[in-house]
């Protein structure tokens, strides 16, 4: 196998040993990033919708709670849940926005359109069962889409919040008329009855990395292809060259043509190489001289 072929293997060789190593690298850092990326996203909402919450609760209830024992009247506006939820819906209502969705899953729920279904009910009880366990996330496909999620458990803390959902018989009679006796009832202080979940659209962002992934290793393939060119273009023209005019000088020592000589060499490795064989062929001529005037005598 000639030089050219053996550094042209082992280029190959480097070049996938180092698309595979960094190509595994890469997708690894660039996944990394965008679930911190996804993840950054869903915290920032859940800390708007906390927001939301809080002022529901510190401003607007306040005002509207006296309202709430009158039989004609009900204000859904004053309960926090109701008022993140329909604020979120308006957010969404931006089509950039239109496939996160959030949700306080409960599994006893006043309102049913905030019943856990089965994937959120297991994550309640997780929380339930695991005091010290205060966030979780990952990922979920609803309608066929890749969703990222991360949940934080509910808990019952403000002893206000009993009187709506300990006993029919203390919840305000509106409460009742609106939603009836049978759900949302027999809450507990400090029971985790829920959990805030957000859901921000993943595909999107990993269909970014996985752009970016196959733009990195196709730069990376055509540095390579350059690098591999220009290997060749040099070891053709500065080394290979040189040594075929080496070995066919040698060649025509060694039958005989005593006068061949090399052009004149660079300094380096190969140049000395020459130099060598100038000074064995003149060796030789010396030897075959002194051989052939003994013969002569």
């Amino acid at each position: 196998m000639k030089i050219g072929k053996k550094v042209n293997i082992i280029l190959i060789l480097v070049f996938v040993s180092g698309i595979l190593i960094s190509g595994f690298a890469l997708s690894q850092v660039l996944e990394q990033k965008a679930k911190n990326e996804i993840s950054s996203n869903a915290r920032d909402i859940m800390h708007m919708v906390n927001s939301i919450r809080k002022y529901t609760n510190t401003q607007v209830e306040p005002i509207l709670e006296p309202k709430f024992d009158t039989k004609e009247v009900f204000i859904p506006q004053a309960i926090p849940s109701y008022s993140v939820r329909e604020v979120f819906e308006i957010f969404r209502s931006d089509k950039k926005y239109s496939n996160f969705l959030y949700k306080d899953a409960t599994l006893n729920p006043v309102n049913l359109r905030d019943k856990a279904d089965v994937f959120e009910a297991k994550i309640v009880n997780n929380f339930k069962n695991s005091s010290n366990l205060k966030s979780i996330n990952g990922f979920r496909n609803i309608y066929g889409e890749n969703l990222f999620y991360i949940a934080r458990p509910f808990k019952i803390e403000d002893e206000s919040c009993l009187r709506c959902h300990s006993t029919p018989e203390k919840a305000p009679r509106s409460q009742i008329l609106t939603y009836g006796r049978k759900n949302g009832f027999g809450w507990k202080l400090n029971e985790i009855v829920a959990t805030q979940i957000i859901y921000v659209p993943a595909q999107e962002i990993f269909n970014n990395v996985g752009r970016s992934f196959y733009l990195v290793i196709g730069v990376l393939s055509s540095v390579f292809a350059f690098i591999a060119i220009a290997m060749n273009i040099f070891l053709k023209k500065i080394i290979l060259r040189r040594i075929k005019n080496i070995a066919k000088v040698a060649e025509k020592v060694s039958i005989g043509d005593i006068e061949a000589k090399f052009d004149k060499q660079d300094k380096d490795e190969i140049g000395a190489l020459a130099e060598s064989f100038n000074r064995m062929r003149y060796s030789l001529e010396i030897a075959v001289n002194m051989l052939n005037k003994k013969i002569r005598q």
